[in-house]
């Protein structure tokens, strides 16, 4: 049995501070940048008030932060970063080290938008431009999401089949500031739910190497065996979600939304609530919602199988793949379906770019011109972009 120690009024971002407390990291280093600022400010909070017994590291830059990380990491410490926009960016080269040393890392991003133009506001051009760095991607829907999520995303890095670093993603403003009612556990739960265990480690005694020169004998092997152990994460994620105390707070591949609508509206993070809010509102019941909570490994299995019945598919993108085909999340849908020999219309839908919020009018307007498109037998492919105002 498990207890909640209470409901807290807490911002996403505050929501991941208080489940890395919880989670009794060992090392923490990270720059500010908004919006992910208030996470770390929070946590160096705890710090110097003794709340939380961490090494907290400031230094000159995020492509700094996640370096010491990486050689804490090493160390056999439980290590946490955070960041956004070009502080992800900057990143970037870690990144690729940090998931081929197997540094069970993990990393919150506030996603918000890359510049030029310079804008301070969400979307997901942030994280999918690092998408293919070998990192498990978790997206979060609000703040209670967050804090479950942050909390299993630890036991998922730090599992033996997996060693590998994880990015929790929530929306830069609509969630890292909004505040909710969060329901927590109780310290000792978390304890208990995150046993310390050993993993491959530099050690004075034992000197071992990591991140070596790999010649083309040896390198391929190595990306292969890294692809399979980040597969794998999609397995153990099982395991992780069934035993987190909190039953309704277990992260799931995706969750569902109206089974019987035959047209599936599918996208990540905050905006799955305001469709959802759409379709119960206006009685749109010919319309069902995957709000996907993995995106890397992608849940192709899982995915197909909440389709099955469906007539055709609405994906939105907070993101450009700029001179792509498809953007990141209706690419990953349509190579599913390919692959699985299922044609269904698919229309997909660029939207949120750099803040700008979908309202619930735009929203409708959308799903009522997908009716028309599906139900019209077009192109098995159609493109919107949703609220742009150019020609």
């Amino acid at each position: 049995m498990y207890s909640l120690a209470s409901y807290r009024l807490m911002t996403g971002n505050e929501a991941v501070a208080f489940a890395v407390k919880q989670v009794d990291v060992d090392f923490i280093s990270a720059y500010p940048i908004t919006p992910q600022t208030i996470i770390v400010e929070r946590l160096s909070e705890y710090v110097s008030s003794g709340e939380l017994d961490a090494e907290f590291v400031p230094v000159e830059s995020e492509h700094s932060a996640l370096s010491a990380c990486i050689g804490a990491s090493l160390a056999g410490a439980r290590v946490f970063t955070s960041t956004s926009s070009q502080g992800l960016a900057l990143m970037h080269e870690v990144m690729y080290i940090a998931s081929g040393m197997r540094c069970p890392i993990v990393m919150a991003v506030s996603n918000r938008a890359l510049s030029a133009p310079l804008n301070i506001h969400g979307d997901h051009s942030d994280i999918m431009g690092s998408r293919d760095a070998g990192w498990v991607l978790i997206f979060c829907e609000n703040p209670q999401e967050v804090y479950d999520y942050t909390i299993q995303a630890f036991r998922l890095a730090e599992h033996p089949e997996v060693l590998l670093p994880v990015a929790v993603n929530l929306d830069g403003f609509t969630v890292s500031h909004s505040s909710e009612p969060v329901a927590i556990l109780e310290d000792e739960v978390v304890r208990a739910y995150l046993p310390r265990r050993e993993r491959p480690r530099l050690e004075f005694e034992e000197p071992a190497s990591f991140g070596v020169f790999a010649l083309p004998t040896h390198y391929f092997e190595f990306k292969v065996e890294q692809e399979k152990a980040l597969r794998k994460a999609g397995e153990v994620l099982e395991e992780v979600s069934a035993a987190y105390p909190n039953r309704s707070g277990r992260l799931l591949k995706l969750s569902k939304f109206n089974e019987d609508g035959r047209i599936a509206i599918i996208c990540l993070g905050g905006t799955a609530g305001t469709v959802r809010h759409v379709v119960k509102k206006y009685g749109m019941k010919d319309f069902s919602l995957i709000s996907l909570k993995l995106f890397s490994p992608f849940p192709s299995e899982e995915l197909l199988d909440a389709l099955k019945e469906a007539e055709g598919v609405v994906v939105m993108d907070r993101a450009t793949s700029p001179g792509a085909p498809l953007p990141p999340l209706a690419s990953n849908v349509a190579a599913s379906l390919y692959e699985a020999g299922v044609r269904l219309p698919l229309m997909s839908v660029v939207y949120g770019l750099g803040g700008r919020e979908p309202t619930l009018k735009m929203i409708v307007e959308m799903l009522e011109k997908s009716r028309e498109r599906i139900g019209e037998g077009g192109p098995v492919v159609s493109r919107m972009y949703l609220g742009y105002g150019g020609g």
